[in-house]
């Protein structure tokens, strides 16, 4: 079976997000004022063959840590459909 694995990866809370300032302060250039903070991440889609969701799951989460994300600096989310 074949399943469509969803990963967001984020910057942790704590750190800086250079990227995210940038377009920050380019969106109140263009007068979008009421903006307050942005943050830029990765949305990755996997397509995984598994036996079941979990499995699935299971592979994903198994991507995310050995190179998806890195723990050290990003927080990651998986859903499977």
């Amino acid at each position: 079976m074949i399943f469509i694995v969803q990963r967001k990866v984020m910057p942790l809370k704590d750190l800086l997000d250079p990227q995210g300032k940038a377009v920050m302060g380019g969106l109140q250039n263009l007068g979008l004022q009421n903006i307050s903070d942005v943050r830029i991440g990765k949305h990755i889609d996997l397509q995984v063959e598994a036996d079941s969701k979990e499995a699935a799951l299971a592979t994903a989460d198994d991507a995310a840590k050995k190179l998806l994300a890195n723990p050290v600096m990003e927080v990651y989310e998986i859903t499977v459909s």
